[in-house]
């Protein structure tokens, strides 16, 4: 069989404890590879003596660089199956050497051994005389992993403000690096304000230090307002605070990689927005090529340009793996998207244009850069008007609000129009003439159309009472996007929720109030006529409507 996920298991021996994670080295399980590896000091890569350094070793050799693991032992299995010769492993030894000269890893040990037999895997092997190293428990036991943390600059990201009582005030977290003392100034970023240390507390009490990757709560000597995903750092050892910088980065997630999306970035205690500006290239993890690819794939690794939201105070992953690395979350799903490990800040002038000659040209044209495609799939609906009609006192208002309420609740993106609102601001100088009426109703189209061209539904309630202007309407803004509604209510109907009105053309104290002094042609061919008595149903066959043509919602 294959090993697919990662399994831990749990060892002790006099000198030291052990936590050891098993993890698969199929390639479609790259990514279960690098979370096991994730928080590694010292890394195992076996190595098939009868078969020599093979492309599976070369993919676990990088993705360790990758990670910043420092300590490497190449464990020559199966020596008996060699007859524990060692030109085989002398070989197989100056084979890796070669290969591994081009990546960062300081500190590689190499150790003959057969697991079947237990040759030095405990103890030293008789059987192998002409090697005179350690075991590989030896090894595990005397390696050096102490000075592997960044022990110089002190960062500690704000985790939770502890209040027990209105007395105490302390910073709870995990110190990511440095030491830190008892009457230190540190600054808080991003604040910058300044204020000295005045107790470190542990559970076990009070200390005059600490250091990572003891989890302590800092009091200070002033009110500074700190809050989760704060920084302290000391003033004259400042981490880089940007909102641009180059990662690697390693997909996780099954969905591949879309430009557009705007990502959730978890780094440190810290969570913002962020979006990926340019992949400059993908890293072939069995031969370490590079290639110009568009996005990534699931188990793709290669290098990005980020841009955040906020500022992000960080290291280089290589000289700080606990503030140089991230994590991209799916703003939708809220699955881990990626893993990134910071390689440096960008200058915003460095900042990749996205603009391509195409783009220029539509740019000069006046057409937006973002397609029709592209917003029915952001929004989930098309860019439609749906444009109810009839008298005053109709009933049209109430059905296009709750229309509107209604589809909002549902989550579409929609925008509801009447004549009040338009003659307040955009018509306010045209009056009721059938000249200025048709005016009136040409601005509401042309507002529909560039509307329902960034893919937003349009609600409209208006009389238009001229079978010409609705006709104009609909040419205007697409016979294939106007969607007419007719509410069919008698002229007693309206007289009896607009008593007012109509009474001011009685006496002829208003003019042009379609059903008085000026006709009001009914629709021929709307999509719907409807009772306004019914309102509560006619909003569900709307509803109704808008999903079996595929206007809201798509899926």
């Amino acid at each position: 069989g294959i090993t697919i996920d990662v399994a831990y298991r749990y060892f002790s021996t006099s000198r030291r404890k052990f936590i050891i994670a098993d993890t698969p080295g199929h390639e479609q399980y790259t990514r279960n590879m690098v979370t096991g590896a994730s928080t590694a000091n010292l890394a195992i890569i076996l190595v098939d003596a009868t078969k020599g350094i093979i492309t599976q070793t070369r993919r676990h050799t990088f993705l360790v660089s990758l990670l910043g693991i420092r300590h490497v032992v190449l464990a020559v299995n199966k020596m008996d199956l060699v007859g524990y010769d060692e030109s085989v492993f002398d070989r197989i030894c100056d084979d890796y050497r070669n290969f591994v000269t081009q990546l960062e890893i300081p500190d590689i040990e190499f150790i003959p051994l057969s697991a079947l037999r237990g040759e030095n895997v405990v103890e030293p092997s008789a059987l192998m005389p002409w090697y005179h190293g350690k075991s590989v428990l030896e090894h595990l036991e005397s390696v050096h992993v102490g000075s592997d943390r960044n022990f110089s600059d002190f960062r500690y990201p704000v985790q939770y403000v502890l209040r027990p009582d209105r007395d105490f005030r302390g910073f709870s977290a995990r110190i990511a690096s440095g030491i830190v003392r008892k009457g230190d100034r540190i600054t808080v970023l991003p604040s910058m304000k300044s204020s000295v240390i005045t107790s470190l507390i542990t559970y076990e009490g009070e200390r005059e230090y600490a250091f990572p990757p003891q989890s302590v709560t800092i009091t200070l000597a002033d009110e500074i307002d700190i809050s989760r995903g704060d920084m302290l750092v000391h003033p004259d050892n400042m981490p880089k605070v940007e909102r641009h910088f180059e990662a690697m980065l390693v997909w996780m997630d099954e969905k591949s990689m879309e430009m557009s999306t705007q990502f959730y970035i978890k780094h440190t205690s810290s969570t913002t927005k962020a979006r990926i500006d340019d992949v400059r290239y993908k890293v072939d993890v069995n031969t370490l090529e590079k290639s110009k690819i568009e996005n990534f794939q699931l188990n793709d690794i290669g290098r990005v340009v980020i841009t955040t939201s906020k500022p992000l105070y960080f290291d280089p992953y290589r000289r700080n793996r606990q503030t140089g690395s991230f994590i991209l979350i799916d703003p939708v799903s809220h699955n881990t998207c990626a893993v990134g490990m910071i390689i440096d800040k960008l200058d915003p002038r460095q900042l990749p244009s996205r603009i391509s000659d195409s783009d220029k040209v539509s740019i000069a044209r006046g057409h937006s850069l973002v397609t029709g495609q592209e917003r029915e799939s952001r929004y989930n609906q098309k860019g439609s008007t749906i444009w109810i009609t009839g008298l005053h006192g109709s009933g049209k208002n109430e059905l296009a609000f709750i229309l509107e309420r209604r589809l909002f609740g549902a989550g579409a993106v929609v925008v509801g129009l009447d004549g009040s609102s338009v003659r307040a601001g955009l018509t306010r100088e045209l009056d009721y003439s059938p000249s200025d009426r048709a005016e009136h109703l040409r601005r509401v189209a042309h507002l529909c159309r560039l509307l329902n061209d960034q893919g937003i539904i349009t609600i409209c309630s208006f009389i238009s009472p001229n079978q010409h202007d609705r006709e104009q309407v609909a040419e205007i803004i697409g016979r294939e996007r106007f969607h007419l509604v007719y509410m069919n209510a008698s002229i007693g109907y309206c007289r009896n929720n607009k008593p007012e009105l109509y009474e001011k053309a009685d006496r002829g104290e208003t003019e042009n109030l379609p059903g008085v002094d000026i006709p009001f042609e009914a629709p021929e061919s709307a999509a719907f006529v409807f009772d306004p008595g019914t309102n509560e149903s006619n909003l569900e066959l709307l509803v109704g409507y808008l999903s079996d043509q595929q206007i809201f919602p798509l899926q």
